[in-house]
């Protein structure tokens, strides 16, 4: 028996699961220790649901993932518009340097996937499924070039991805705190620690925030603007021969509004902005997560452990001998290292849950703080989409 929903049924269905996983969430502190997000966690379940009975014959559903895919553009769209230079520039040498070695953690990451598909006996566009796109992207990336890659003739792209970066969100989360507290002993950092407030903490904090009709509108109507806009920019870098998800070109016309707004041609509402954002992304990731094919990772359990295990190591060394003595050598950069455990694995509230149990242990820092949510939060997306897109064209 099969279960066919259409798109207004789809939809509705995913935020019931996204609303499940929100009460989940609070009532059990694992999904609350470790960051897990809602609709994760229920998109998840119902995932594991659809196998169990997908595997004893009892039912099937299809979904129509139309609404999947706006919602997908919306929420990239969003981070295009927080491609700010005058932001990137203000926020001081350690925001650039920073954005730099999460960059090249980028490019690691997926050099050790691709590098150990012909060990593990798998196609490099499938290896590369568990670099960067669930490593530093986490699920909304995965869920977001998993069908692109499917495209390709990968078969369960999308799976290993969201697999992998469920893996990544609780093996960053446990890796960062003991990372810093080795680094902090081990060099005697807090005895050491020099004042650090060479950082505007406010840098993008100025104006009004109250939230209106009228700016909500404005951030909805802007968003949508580079989305029409952006097909046409998708379809021309698509006339080059390149593969990339179509949300490519909605997120270069989101940056070119922004940079266009900071330089105070019109305003552009940022926090609203982020709001529609986050709504757009967690619909997205309910509906990627309730759709997934779990019957495709059997086949797989070895090969992912492997490379899931080579990118612990990974961030693991990083860390310890990169991030540290790159970010200075000193207690904020041990703090920072924890910071890019988290969200080089996970999410970026990973890597603030991260710097926050080294804070309640030892001290607080606002330079670490500073950096690596604003390079999470707003940058590194960026720069990820751009190297795995290069990857996936090598590849593929």
């Amino acid at each position: 028996m099969t279960i066919s929903m259409n798109m207004i049924q789809s939809i509705g269905l995913a935020v019931i699961l996204l609303l499940i996983g929100k009460g989940l969430r609070k009532r059990i502190n694992f999904f609350e220790k470790y960051c897990i997000p809602s609709p994760v966690i229920g998109g998840l379940l119902f995932a594991i649901i659809t196998l169990v009975l997908r595997l004893t014959g009892l039912l099937m559903f299809e979904f129509d993932t139309t609404l999947q895919t706006f919602f997908m553009t919306m929420f990239f769209t969003s981070v295009g518009f927080n491609a700010s230079f005058k932001v990137l520039k203000k926020g001081g040498p350690k925001v650039i340097i920073f954005l730099g070695v999460a960059t090249l953690l980028v490019v690691l990451q997926n050099v050790v996937a691709a590098g150990l598909a012909g060990v593990v006996g798998v196609h490099p566009l499938l290896a590369l499924m568990t670099g960067s796109t669930p490593m530093t992207g986490g699920h909304g990336t995965s869920a977001a070039y998993g069908p692109t890659v499917e495209a390709l003739g990968i078969t369960g792209a999308t799976t290993v991805a969201v697999a992998a970066a469920t893996f990544g969100l609780v093996a960053g989360s446990m890796m960062g705190g003991p990372v810093a507290n080795r680094l902090i002993i081990k060099h005697d950092l807090l005895n050491k620690r020099k004042s650090s407030n060479d950082i505007d903490e406010n840098v993008d904090n100025s104006g009004d925030s109250l939230l209106n009709g009228d700016k909500i509108a404005m951030a909805f109507f802007q968003i949508l603007i580079a989305m029409g806009i952006g097909v046409y920019v998708s379809d021309l870098i698509a006339l080059t021969g390149l593969t990339m998800p179509g949300y490519i070109g909605s997120m270069l016309v989101a940056a070119v509004i922004r940079n266009v707004s900071d330089s105070g041609a019109f305003k552009t509402p940022d926090e609203e902005i982020g709001i529609v954002g986050d709504v757009a992304l967690n619909l997205f990731l309910a509906m990627a997560l309730m759709t997934l094919k779990l019957w495709e990772l059997i086949d797989l359990a070895i090969p992912m452990f492997i490379l899931l295990a080579a990118q612990a190591l990974l961030m693991f060394l990083f860390a310890n001998y990169i991030t540290f003595p790159i970010m200075g050598k000193d207690y904020d950069a041990a703090v920072i290292s924890a910071g890019h455990c988290g969200f080089g694995m996970g999410a970026t509230p990973n890597g603030v849950a991260n710097m926050a149990s080294v804070a309640e242990k030892y001290e607080y820092s606002s330079v670490a703080y500073f950096v690596v949510s604003l390079v999470g939060a707003l940058f590194i997306d960026f720069t990820n989409a751009m190297v795995i897109t290069g990857f996936v064209n090598f590849f593929g």
